[in-house]
């Protein structure tokens, strides 16, 4: 089902370890409203990037969260983030730096391990627009510097 014109609600609950081990990752209303939502923000930063996002992680119902060790409360959880990529745009740092120079209102931006972008955005709240690296040595502000 296309949500927006780039994104669809498949790519967005897709997971691969939910298929794997038989876990329901159906989203509910509310958790479908935020998806919606979610898409619309998406589209913003599609058109910042200038190119295609490949998600690796959307929503994740509770036990599919709980089996990849996450918090219970994950924005993954409620249908109001994702993880991903864009290589033809540049690397995860280069893309944490796009988002966070830009007036994206997004919640929370993660460089996690130089590897991959974990973007979030609230409804509910005022966006705290917080940006940070997660890597082996721990969570700390971002800043865009060569490491």
């Amino acid at each position: 089902m296309k949500l927006t014109t780039h994104f669809t609600l498949e790519e967005l609950i897709q997971s691969d370890t939910a298929t794997r081990l038989d876990i329901d990752n159906t989203p509910d209303s509310e958790v479908m409203d935020n998806l919606i939502f979610l898409a619309g923000k998406l589209e913003n930063v599609r058109d910042l990037l200038g190119y295609p996002m490949l998600i690796s992680s959307g929503y994740r119902s509770l036990p599919l969260n709980r089996h990849l060790g996450s918090k219970d409360t994950s924005a993954h959880t409620k249908g109001l983030a994702i993880d991903f990529i864009s290589p033809n745009y540049g690397t995860p740092r280069d893309i944490v730096a796009a988002i966070v120079e830009s007036n994206i209102d997004y919640d929370q931006v993660i460089l996690e391990f130089d590897r991959w972008v974990h973007l979030a955005f609230t409804q509910t709240d005022v966006p705290r627009k917080q940006s940070l690296i997660i890597d082996k040595e721990g969570v700390k502000p971002f800043e865009n510097i060569i490491s």
